[in-house]
């Protein structure tokens, strides 16, 4: 049922338009004359001389009686003066919060005649193109889900700045035109008029910025920052996005953790209404043995399940691996031999030599592996997944990175549920890899997150020792464990952080371990490094996505849901039409020139 309770007054009393919003009127107001303002949502005729009016602004509709001819159509902006007065017996609306009242003896004034929308402006254009709903993105912000989607972001964004400030923190604005540094993505480049050859870069994050800000005894900085990366859209991307940015001086993880976690913590019950509790911490191995991904959704079970040791004497070639694992698919047996055939060639895609499956049957296991097998590896193997008949298990065997991360994607393929559904599940990740690979041609690492966060001080040996040519198997740096942390809700990377390198000699270390010399060291973050010799505090901390983090709580699976003037998938703004060329002497002041088009 409808709340009974007004919305709060939100429009100035001395409006000339309106001295109430739509939404607002109760019974109330019954008796009061009143003027309401807004778009024409619908019209209905009941004979000769008598109209009905639903008029809509952002707190919701309200009917109005009109006993006079009067030309409006949809979509048109009037202002609508009358009586506030109860609906007749029998017409009465549940499903509308005005539902009981109506304004009658109402006199219209046109303020704006419009053209025809081009679709409805209600759910049915949930079905149009989106292309079209963004190239007329204007209209399409009228709609009750969109108003209330970024009504959420605001009080989001109000809820952290409060947190934020509660916490101590100073609101510090970065620069939005830097130098570009690798960062993992592609920047958005500027070319500069006044230094012609030359090009500034949008920001990816704040990163480097934040740290001045720690060396400037700034001890607790934030911001919700713009940042740019040219990156493939999704539907958890965007080029240009909104992050919380912060960072916290003489800190360790444990306090950014608790601080960040109480933001998040707060926004999401100033949403839902809901305390999320103490934030569940699971370490990056954990999550990848168990879900297959280091951005765990732990709304649904079909856990990864070890069954190495089950096949330690096994004569089935394939099982002949370092590890195996299966997970078991509640009521899968039922899946037809088609599908298990496109799992197998996604299995492949994502790098496994292979994918077995197997039917849970009152008789036994019912698999083209099954003759390879012996009976006791086949109980086992029931027993330690815990299937019962009509499950279907599903294994990979390979190295355990490979098989973790096939898995993991069949898990999230054959479970995942919206990201609506099974409430906001928040976890830390934390202890992840300082590097995630070596190079076999170069026997260099490429950095897990980014080349500015601290190892834990028990692995700094490992590190030093592999600086100074001492390791005999380079790959054991790979043991080497960073003192970065994510934040995940509902399978989603809201954003990541870590404790920062704040000494100038681990960094160069860092630096030379990964390939990059001193002479591009100072080339690209010679600032950084500077600073970092003029006392630069301990010091770590954290940004998250806002887009992801409203899409969650507003339920949509697809941030631009989310953002007023997002682009498509294919990068374009079908409302402004970019991105478009720019004129013959624009380039000519900017010193540059176009290349054909390359075939």
């Amino acid at each position: 049922m409808p709340s009974s309770e007004p919305t709060p007054a939100s429009s100035p009393p001395s409006s000339p338009y309106r001295t109430v919003l739509c939404g607002e009127l109760r019974s109330a107001n019954v008796g009061d004359t009143v003027s309401v303002a807004g778009w024409v949502a619908r019209r209905r005729e009941h004979g000769e001389h008598l109209a009905f009016i639903d008029l809509r602004d952002h707190t919701g509709i309200v009917q109005c009686v009109i006993d006079h001819d009067v030309d409006v159509r949809s979509e048109w902006v009037v202002k609508i003066t009358g009586v506030v007065r109860p609906r007749p017996d029998g017409t009465v609306n549940p499903d509308l919060a005005t539902g009981e009242i109506e304004i009658g003896e109402a006199d219209v004034e046109v303020l704006s005649q419009a053209k025809p929308p081009p679709f409805p402006v209600d759910d049915r254009a949930d079905a149009v193109d989106e292309t079209i709903r963004l190239r007329h993105r204007y209209v399409d912000l009228r709609r009750e889900r969109m108003q209330a989607n970024l009504r959420l972001r605001s009080k989001v964004n109000a809820s952290i700045r409060t947190a934020m400030d509660d916490a101590g923190f100073v609101e510090i604005e970065t620069p939005m035109l830097t130098a570009s540094t690798p960062e993992g993505a592609r920047d958005f480049v500027v070319p500069s008029r006044q230094h012609p050859g030359t090009f500034y870069a949008l920001p990816q994050s704040p990163q480097m910025y934040k740290q001045l800000c720690m060396v400037g005894g700034f001890d607790r900085y934030y911001q919700i920052a713009r940042c740019m990366r040219d990156e493939d859209l999704r539907a958890d991307r965007q080029y240009e996005f909104a992050q919380l940015d912060a960072e916290l001086a003489f800190a360790s993880r444990d306090e950014v953790l608790e601080v960040i976690g109480s933001t998040v913590s707060l926004a999401i019950e100033a949403v839902t209404g809901t305390p999320v509790g103490e934030i569940e911490r699971i370490t990056w191995h954990d999550a990848m043995d168990t879900y297959g991904s280091d951005k765990p959704d732990v709304r649904f079970g079909m856990l990864l399940c070890e069954v190495t040791d089950v096949f330690a004497e096994t004569g089935f070639n394939a099982f002949k691996a370092p590890s195996i694992k299966a997970i078991c698919v509640p009521g899968g047996a039922e899946l037809t031999r088609r599908r298990l055939d496109e799992l197998t060639d996604s299995a492949r895609r994502w790098g496994a030599k292979g994918l077995v499956w197997m039917r849970v049957k009152a008789e036994g296991l019912d698999s083209p592996v099954a003759k390879f097998l012996s009976d006791t590896e086949m109980v086992e193997l029931t027993e330690r997944t815990g299937a019962a008949e009509g499950d279907l298990l599903l294994l990979v065997a390979d190295e355990w990175r490979q098989t973790t991360h096939v898995l993991g994607l069949l898990r999230l393929e054959l479970g995942r549920p919206p990201i609506a559904e099974g409430g906001v599940q928040v976890r830390w990740v934390v202890d992840f890899p300082l590097f995630e690979e070596i190079d076999d041609a170069t026997g260099k690492p490429t950095s897990a997150h980014n080349p500015f966060t601290m190892c834990h001080e028990e692995d700094l040996g490992l590190l030093q020792a592999a600086a100074a040519g001492e390791l005999d198997n380079p790959r054991d740096l790979l043991n080497v464990r960073s003192q970065s942390y994510d934040l995940v809700i509902n399978g989603w990377e809201l954003g990541s952080g870590g404790v920062r390198i704040h000494r100038s000699e681990v960094q160069q270390t860092v630096f030379s371990l990964l390939g990059i010399s001193d002479e591009q060291a100072e080339r690209n973050f010679g600032f950084l490094l500077e600073a970092l010799r003029y006392g630069a505090p301990p010091h770590a901390g954290f940004a998250y996505g806002i887009d992801r983090l409203v899409a969650i709580l507003a339920g949509e699976d697809n941030i631009r849901e989310v953002i007023a003037f997002p682009k498509t998938q294919s990068g374009a703004d079908p409302l402004t039409g970019s991105p478009g060329p720019i004129e013959a002497a624009q380039l000519d002041e900017l010193g540059l020139r176009l290349l054909p088009p390359t075939t």
